[in-house]
This record gives C-alpha cells, sequence and structure tokens, in this order.
C-alpha cells in the first residue's frame, strides 16, 4: 500500500517536488500585499526571513500574479556567481549581450532596462535571491547602476531577498545612501501556533484528506519543534506520514512525532 493511500491523499502535501499548496495566512497576505505595492511604485525592496520562513514560495506566488504583458521577471541568485558573474548573468537575464568588462555590461543592462520600460512598456523585475551573500562594493554600485535621469525615476523592481543579516549590513553607515532608497522593507516572522495548525490541516485537507490524521497531541509536538518554521513543519510531517506508514498506523501519534523529531535531528 503507497503511503498516501494509506492516509487518503491524493499526493504528498508536504513534499518540494510534489503539488504545491500556498497556504494564505496573515503573513502571507501582508507579504503579497507590499511585494504589490513595490511592483506598482517600482524601486528598491527587501524581504529577508531566517531559513525556511518561505521566502521563496511568498517571491513566487507574487511573480505568478505579475501579467506577463506588463512585467518581465529575471531571477538570479547571487551566492553562485562572483562580481562579474552576477553583471554578465544579469545582462544576459535581460536579454542582452554580456560582456567582459564592468562598465560595458552596465551600460547593456541600462539600456535593456530602458529599452523594456520605455519601448516595450514593460516594468522589468529583478529577484535577487540570497542576497545576503552580497558584496559591499555590488550594493554601491546598484545605485549607479539602477540610476535613471538624475535619480528622477525608477524603471525596473529590483528585491533582494536573504537572510536577517542583510538588514544588518544595510544598516552601516557606509550603506545609508542606498537604503534610503529602499522603499520596501519586511521581515518574515515564524508562523505562530494557530498559523502553523492551519497550515497543515490546509495542506491536508487540499491534498484530499477527509479526515484526521495527525492527533492533537502529535500536531503540538510538531508545532513546539519546528518553532514556527514552515519547511520544519513540512519535514516533520513528510517523516511522520513515512514512518506511520512503517508501522501500519492510521493516526500519526506522538510517538511517531518524536522519531520523526529524532530522525530529522532537530
Amino acid at each position: 500500500m503507497d503511503y498516501t493511500i494509506r492516509y487518503g491523499l491524493e499526493f504528498n502535501p508536504f513534499l518540494k517536488n510534489s503539488k504545491e499548496i500556498f497556504v494564505s495566512t496573515d503573513e502571507s497576505k501582508e507579504v503579497l500585499f507590499r511585494l504589490d505595492y513595490l511592483a506598482k511604485t517600482k524601486g528598491f525592496g527587501l524581504l529577508t526571513g531566517s531559513p525556511g520562513r518561505g521566502k521563496t514560495t511568498a517571491i513566487r506566488k507574487w511573480v505568478q500574479t505579475l501579467n506577463n504583458s506588463q512585467y518581465k521577471v529575471v531571477y538570479t541568485c547571487f551566492s553562485t556567481f562572483s562580481p562579474n558573474d552576477f553583471y554578465r548573468n544579469l545582462a544576459t537575464e535581460l536579454g542582452a549581450q554580456a560582456h567582459y568588462r564592468k562598465p560595458d555590461n552596465f551600460r547593456v543592462i541600462q539600456e535593456e532596462l530602458t529599452r523594456l520600460s520605455v519601448e516595450k512598456r514593460k516594468t522589468p523585475v529583478i529577484i535577487i535571491d540570497e542576497a545576503n551573500y552580497i558584496s559591499s562594493a555590488i550594493l554601491n554600485d546598484f545605485k549607479l547602476l539602477f540610476n535613471f535621469e538624475m535619480d528622477s525615476r525608477d524603471r525596473a523592481v529590483v528585491l533582494l531577498s536573504g537572510l536577517p543579516s542583510l538588514n544588518a549590513t544595510l544598516r552601516l553607515s557606509v550603506h545609508e545612501p542606498f537604503r534610503q532608497r529602499i522603499i520596501m522593507n519586511y521581515e518574515l516572522p515564524a508562523f505562530t501556533k494557530e498559523e502553523g495548525r492551519s497550515y497543515v490541516l490546509d495542506k491536508l485537507q487540499r491534498a484530499g484528506a477527509t479526515r484526521a490524521i495527525f492527533e492533537d497531541a502529535a500536531l503540538e509536538a510538531i508545532l513546539n519543534a519546528s518553532d514556527g518554521t514552515p519547511r520544519i513543519i513540512n519535514n516533520l510531517c513528510n517523516s511522520c506520514l513515512l514512518i506511520g506508514d512503517s508501522r501500519k498506523s492510521d493516526m500519526i501519534t506522538a510517538e511517531i512525532v518524536m522519531q520523526a523529531i529524532n530522525n530529522n535531528e532537530i
């Protein structure tokens, strides 16, 4: 028997590569509202949060709401690039010809941003993930790279997403000019107990569950161990389903959760 069948599920809603279920909470509504504001206003935005808090999920959900005829979305992960590679990659992703020298890449990036904004009437949306790895030199470059018509207008949305340490970096006095240009700054908090419980139950229901699968004590143990972090909740729930199936248990008990916690070394 497949473990999803045992629990009456059409699929496992806690697996990353499974069908993604976006659970709406007060915090997710808030972050989507702020991202929408950024899209309409243009300029620099900052989204931070501890690992597993759902930054990428929120951004992906937001991007899905953007009209392709009005926005061109470019995604890049800063941790995998050197500064020069970052500019080359950004130029390429925007549809321009990348060059070896930074000044040349600056020029073609600005030309492409202008072309998209003025000729195509599209707003470029540049999402930089893992931006906590960004160097001071790059932060200083950004003010020049995205400066149009003597600072009188913004033609692009630039969203930096990363760990809370990124905020600490931007609070340094050397970055004050750049920090003042940030029009949206939001840090994703952990789930409350109520939000965490709704998160699990909503995912199960939307995966086809028609009965209780987790005992109350089991769900409480998961929420306590996860400290309100969605990724940890998903990992524990997934482990619990596998362990429960191996034990031929039709209900996830607190004992099963404790084994899952030990297996995940949480």
